[in-house]
């Protein structure tokens, strides 16, 4: 390869070499490692020779030779990857750094540019070759990231410009889908759908400039990704760095690249000298510091340096390439010393008698280069002045004069540059950077060669995965030929198959690239338009087939693509493309689940291969790709005049391949994130965000599509509702506190869904009561955000929930749920068609005290009063509701018996959602200050039957009336105390009488109303008797209270009050000649319970005596003879 001709033309001469004889050399060299194979390994010298000599002249000729020696170069080099690459580990990367990537992209011409991707392509078509390239280079934190650099190359070559594509993109792109089809035939992990990828975050310290051999290694894949992810954080501290350099190794720290508590030098060192584009000033500055860790450091950093075989000058020049001398004598002098005990202590030769020597020497070269490249200076050094100065510095002796003679030639003719470049990798391989690359191999770790993990496969494509989609997206956009069109779509394709494990946002790019060639998501075009596109653009219909085809396969993986994939459905939908059976429920389950495992099938045959690798090994031929582009070109007219098929029926045939049904069906299989994202797209789409509507009639059409997909992947998921509602929930709130959001109709469609999915939900018993509460949240959520769908939708609302009510009424074990689905029934009655069902549905509720328990009990009573409160609810029916609760008493007494009560309140409160306002029966159990669960729900009773009393029909307000007279006496049951009976008397019977008597005198202001003003002076006198017949029933229980003194003052005042009441124009009350009545009647139980008596301490009698001398001086005499 050596063989060069010397030219010579006017006086000047030029070489070249014979390219045959390098051919025909090279030729001899590749046939001898294919016949010798990995015998060589076991020569050391012919190995060595292989390392050293021929490595160095294959990247030497690799970057000035023609098209036939590069190839043969390349193919050599191919030759010894395949046999001996666990010798040529570094040798292999500098080919690589050094000639293919340099070639490749700053070759002199098209041709050799080609040559050059061509044998990149070539090792790419090596089944092994990406991932040991990722491996030994792209996760080594001092080599460069051969393969992540390989890919960036072929997308950057392959991005198609606005002309026609030349060979040499159509060559990269061909490299690109080798690179990516090899990847994704290859990763097959487990199931995708359950993969859950995990990151590798760096949680210790662990030296990363140490490379241990990874054979020895049982865990080499998690070693490799913690050192790939050791030299990302390495990267960001360099950027960190350049900007501060404090805040860079402050980072080192913080990302536990070097250790907290006593940092070690190395670490430092190895950064410094292994990270490429710091900057060389501040490296320097570093190495230069006085500081004793610094020093440290700097030894420690030359000793990363193999000086052994080089010439002094060499040396010098490699080591001061790897950073900027500072300006400092002082700090000069650190770094040359360090420098000088180096390569001292590895020099191979015995020039040097001690460290000092080199030491000077190196200073003088220093000064020599200055000196001859600087253009300031005017007179400069010549080669006797330089050995001159250079006398008796060996020890007292001089230094060889040739040895002198050959550094002044070599520093005069190339300049040893100092620049202030930021450090990296170099385009040319020097001879100096040719040995500490020789050095380097003796110590390196041997090329580790390996079987691809689905891990790591996932890890490198991460890497070009960007690039990647954005250069097939452009390539099928510029693409006019079938064949290529099938090739984008099979790479694009292996893109989702290697995204589904993991790359959420690289699958979101794909189907956003995808979508853009839909043409639906143009938002200037009109619906003629639209369609006029889909039905004669093959790349329409592709990209269309691929979208649908991707969420199939790769839903689970999906995350902020469902919002494209949302906008095409509806897209299609309002060109009356969709079929209606895609919101139609699924009743063979079965089904879906075949429908599932053949995604890519039909029944017109096959479409794309399945790539579900459960089901499929490695990539399979495009013929089936071919086939189904050929079905959706129908290009030819004769063709469909003969299948007798219409345009729009193309279309159909089209759509229904894409099998859009199953996506939404076989969501069962989704991770709970997906699940949510697509949720929340189809949420989002039902608010109108990203829609724009022509008509009303379109807006409501497309929110009901909406909520009918949401309630079918919610049925499918039925399973783990209490998984993802939460998040359906939240982007409900979300989307009512849109600036332009209109409920209308969306609550209105929301509201149905909800109450389907509610019933679906309490038609089995659930285990966990979650589930009902999140679904009756939203259910208050979506009425409460357009109250009007209550009456809008009444007989659709009543529907469902009398079905839940008779069918289910066991099944509902929230309180949340109860009060919500009572609440609906009572505004379902206000409708005249469905309220005569309505009654009769709490009747039967009532009837059965099978279905009232502690959390439905208060619901019953509230939603009582709701029925009793409608004006056009018929006396008998109110009566009959009355009389049913009234009997519950005896089933509080029950329940209060049957020993629930001391922890009821606690499992009560557990069942009510913390978010819900506190119910009555809570209130009620703060004013009783008692955990006695049937107390408190006596008490709901009685407040309802309280202000049941202030009803206008007079039948149904005595009754209720009645029947709390009737129950007070029943609670002694419910084992009162002193303080929980006169709470009673203050909560439900002294306010009843108040009410009623505030009503009299209402009514005594007004003309014309003595019929109504009797009939609620007749209530208030029930009412009295009610607290008359109360007090003395429980006047002993009451007397022991401490604050029966004033009790007792307070019904007296009521007396007071009623006898008297001012009817004004309609006369004297009657009530007059009954107050008298009911005080005589409570004094004398007062005093034969001995309560009321004269006796020296207690001022009862004396108080009770002045009071009766004020309401009824005609009892004085009768009940206080003696006074």
């Amino acid at each position: 390869m050596n063989v060069i001709e010397v030219v010579e033309t006017d006086g000047s001469t030029s070489h070249s070499a014979d390219e045959d004889v390098q051919i025909f050399a090279l030729v001899l060299i590749n046939s001898a490692v294919e016949l010798s194979g990995d015998s060589i390994g076991r020569h050391p010298r012919l190995l060595r020779m292989i390392q050293d000599d021929l490595f160095h002249h294959l990247v030497h000729y690799g970057t000035s030779s023609s098209q036939l020696v590069l190839a043969m170069i390349c193919s050599t080099v191919l030759s010894i990857y395949h046999f001996l690459r666990r010798f040529m580990r570094l040798q292999l990367e500098a080919f690589f750094n050094y000639v293919l990537f340099r070639v490749a992209l700053q070759g002199p011409s098209i041709q050799i540019q080609e040559v050059a991707t061509e044998g990149i392509i070539n090792f790419c078509r090596q089944p092994a070759f990406i991932l040991e390239a990722y491996v030994n280079y792209d996760c080594n934190f001092m080599s460069r990231n051969v393969f992540e650099d390989i890919g960036k190359l072929l997308c950057r070559q392959a991005f198609p410009t606005p002309s026609s594509l030349t060979s040499l993109q159509l060559q990269a792109f061909e490299g690109l889908v080798i690179l990516i089809h090899n990847i994704a035939d290859n990763i097959n992990m487990e199931d995708p759908s359950t993969f859950k990828p995990r990151g590798f975050e760096v949680t210790e310290y662990r030296p990363f400039w140490e490379e241990n051999p990874e054979e020895e290694d049982e865990n080499w894949v998690d070693s490799v990704r913690l050192r790939k992810a050791q030299k990302r954080k390495i990267m960001i501290a360099g950027n960190h760095y350049n900007l501060d350099d404090k805040k860079g190794l402050d980072y080192l720290k913080i990302s536990n690249l070097v250790s907290g508590e006593a940092p070690d030098a190395k670490a430092y060192a190895a950064f410094f000298r292994f990270t490429p584009g710091l900057d060389k000033v501040s490296i320097g500055d570093y190495l230069g510091d006085p500081d004793e860790f610094h020093i440290k450091v700097l030894k420690e950093f030359t000793d990363t340096f193999e000086f052994s075989g080089m010439v002094l000058d060499t040396a010098l020049r490699t080591y001061l390439e790897t950073f900027r001398l500072p300006g400092e004598s002082q700090k000069i002098h650190r770094i040359i010393e360090a420098f000088a005990d180096r390569y001292y202590d590895q020099q191979s030769s015995e020039i040097f008698a001690s460290k000092d020597a080199v030491l000077v020497l190196s200073y003088s070269i220093i000064m020599l280069n200055t000196d001859q490249h600087n253009p300031q200076v005017k007179k400069k050094m010549t080669e006797e002045e330089f050995i001159r100065n250079n006398r008796a510095i060996n020890g007292g002796n001089d230094l060889p004069r040739e040895y002198l003679s050959e550094l002044f030639h070599s520093i005069s003719t190339n300049e040893i540059k100092i620049d202030k470049q930021m450090m990296s990798n170099p385009n040319e391989m020097s001879p100096s950077r040719w040995v500490e690359l020789v050095n380097r191999s003796r110590l390196a770790n041997p090329f580790f060669q390996c079987d691809f993990d689905g891990r790591i496969g996932r890890d490198m494509f991460a890497a070009i995965a960007g690039p990647s989609v954005a250069t097939l997206s452009a390539c099928f956009e510029h693409a006019e030929e079938d064949e290529l069109l099938h090739e984008c779509v099979e790479g694009l394709f292996s893109i989702g198959r290697i995204a589904q494990y993991g790359l959420e946002d690289t699958l979101d790019e794909l189907i956003a690239a995808f979508c853009k060639f839909t043409m639906l998501l143009n938002p200037y075009a009109s619906t003629e338009e639209t369609l006029f596109s889909f039905s004669n653009d093959l790349k329409s219909r592709m990209a269309t087939l691929a979208v649908f085809t991707i969420a199939n396969s790769f839903g689970f993986s999906i995350r902020g693509g469902w919002r494209n994939i949302v906008d095409c459905l509806l897209k299609l939908r309002r060109l009356k493309l969709l079929p209606q059976s895609v919101v139609e429920p699924d009743t063979d389950p079965a089904s879906a689940s075949d429908a599932s495992s053949s995604s890519f099938r039909s029944e017109s045959g096959p479409i794309f291969p399945n790539q579900d690798p459960r089901f499929s090994n490695g990539h399979q031929s495009s013929g089936i790709i071919a086939r189904f582009s050929h079905f959706l070109a129908v290009d030819s007219a004769e063709d469909s005049l003969t299948l007798g098929a219409s345009e729009f029926e193309q279309n159909l045939k089209i759509i229904k391949q894409c099998r859009i049904k199953n996506i939404f069906t076989s969501s069962r299989n989704f991770p709970d994130e997906g699940l949510v994202h697509l949720g929340r797209s189809l949420i989002f789409a039902a608010a109108g965000k990203g829609q724009k509507f022509n008509t009303p009639i379109e807006e409501e059409e497309t929110i009901g599509f909406c909520w009918d997909l949401i309630n079918t992947i919610t049925i499918s998921n039925i399973h783990r509702f209490s998984a993802f509602w939460p998040s359906f929930h939240d982007n409900l709130i979300a989307v009512a506190q849109f600036p332009l959001f209109s409920p209308v109709p969306f609550a209105e469609r929301a509201m149905l869904c909800h109450l389907k999915l509610c019933l679906k939900l309490v038609s089995t018993r659930q285990a966990d009561m979650l589930p009902e509460e999140l679904i009756f949240r939203s259910i208050t959520l979506m009425w409460k955000l357009d109250k009007e769908i209550l009456d809008t939708c009444s007989e659709a609302i009543f529907k469902i929930i009398s079905r839940i009510l008779v069918e289910f009424p066991e099944n509902i074990q929230t309180q949340l749920g109860w009060k919500s689905v009572l609440h609906l029934l009572v505004v379902t009655g206000r409708n005249p068609e469905t309220y005569d069902q309505g009654v009769e549905t709490l009747i039967t509720i009532l009837s059965n005290t099978n279905h009232l328990s502690r959390i439905n009990y208060p619901c019953c009573i509230d939603c009582a009063f709701g029925f009793i409160g409608l004006k056009a609810c018929p006396v008998d029916k109110k009566i009959k509701i009355l009389d049913l609760l009234i009997e519950t008493m005896n089933l509080l007494i029950r329940w209060h018996k049957n020993g629930f009560s001391d922890h009821a309140i606690s499992n009560y409160r557990s069942s009510t959602s913390s978010n819900t306002s506190s119910s009555s029966l809570e209130e009620n159990s703060k004013s009783l200050g008692t955990s006695n669960l049937a107390l408190n729900m006596f008490v709901k009773l009685g407040e309802f039957l309280k202000n049941t009393s202030l009803a206008r029909r007079e039948e149904v307000r005595n009754h209720a009336i009645q029947g709390l007279g009737s129950i007070f006496p029943l609670a002694e049951n419910l084992d009162f105390s002193s303080t929980s009976c006169m709470k009673c008397f203050n909560l439900v019977v002294c306010p009843m009488v108040d009410d009623l008597h505030e009503k009299v005198l209402v009514y005594s202001r007004r003309e014309n109303v003595e019929v109504e003003l009797r009939s609620w002076e007749e209530s208030l006198k029930r009412s009295m008797k009610v607290l008359t017949d109360a007090f003395m029933h429980f006047l002993k229980l009451i007397w022991e209270n401490q604050g029966f003194r004033t009790f007792w003052l307070g019904v007296l005042r009521r007396m007071d009050t009623c006898m008297k009441s001012d009817m004004g124009i309609y006369g004297e009350t009657s009530l007059r000649k009954l107050v008298p009545e009911l005080l005589r009647q409570m004094i004398m139980k007062m005093k034969d319970d001995n309560i009321l008596l004269p006796s020296k301490g207690d001022d009862l009698w004396e108080i009770t005596y002045i009071q009766i001398q004020w309401i009824a001086p005609s009892l004085k005499d009768e009940l206080f003879p003696a006074m």
